[in-house]
């Protein structure tokens, strides 16, 4: 029986993420410094596993995030499925307490189970999940793509994590998320199962020194 091996990534820090500032799809951010060197010591750790293909959003940060292997010459798509949730009118700017009040609500909606609620201006979770579907769907029609590199967006990942393993999508914050940390996960053609949950292993180097 022939097992996919997924590798999925969230994309490096940025400033907004340094900030606390909500980006989402509507914000095309760079990785800063530290979001630099979390991708190179995660290409350090991983640079040797023969990935058959990358897979990104279409936004720069997550591409940034693994230029390293694109630089090896592995195939790289770059899928807007892919993208973060859109967070509508709270994309880019700084929280004030009203706002932070808003979003955390919007947040709480969707863990008690109103995933098809929309954030003012921006999108649900279950219109996420719709957008995602078919990328998933490309890529297990790809069975010579033994081993992949998929490098997202935290809360896409998330949404994306509940798609995969079959989780109601009020579930998702049970997926913790950390700037270019990793879930490994293998398809055996039927199921999903996760082998590295929520790993940041490969940032151990930047723990030790500050």
């Amino acid at each position: 029986m022939s097992i996919k091996k997924i590798y999925l990534i969230r994309h490096g820090q940025t400033d907004y993420n340094f900030q606390g500032i909500v980006q989402g799809s509507g914000v095309d951010s760079q990785l800063n410094a530290t979001g630099q060197q979390q991708a190179a010591l995660f290409f350090e750790k991983y640079k040797s596993v023969p990935f058959n293909k990358v897979y990104t959003s279409v936004l720069q940060r997550s591409i940034q995030s693994v230029q390293g292997f694109i630089d090896l010459g592995i195939p790289h798509e770059k899928h807007a499925g892919l993208n973060e949730i859109s967070w509508g009118t709270r994309e880019g700017v700084p929280m004030t307490a009203e706002e932070d009040a808003y979003y955390h609500d919007i947040l709480q909606k969707w863990n008690e189970g109103e995933v098809n609620l929309p954030i003012e201006g921006g999108e649900s979770p279950e219109q996420v999940a719709a957008r995602q579907r078919p990328v998933v769907e490309l890529i297990l029609s790809r069975p010579e793509e033994e081993t992949i590199l998929v490098c997202m967006h935290g809360r896409a990942m998330r949404i994306l994590l509940c798609v995969l393993l079959n989780y109601p999508l009020q579930y998702m914050d049970q997926f913790e998320h950390h700037n270019l940390c990793l879930y490994q996960l293998e398809y055996t053609g039927s199921m999903f199962t996760i082998k590295k949950h929520c790993d940041i292993e490969h940032l151990h180097e930047m723990n030790l020194n500050g």
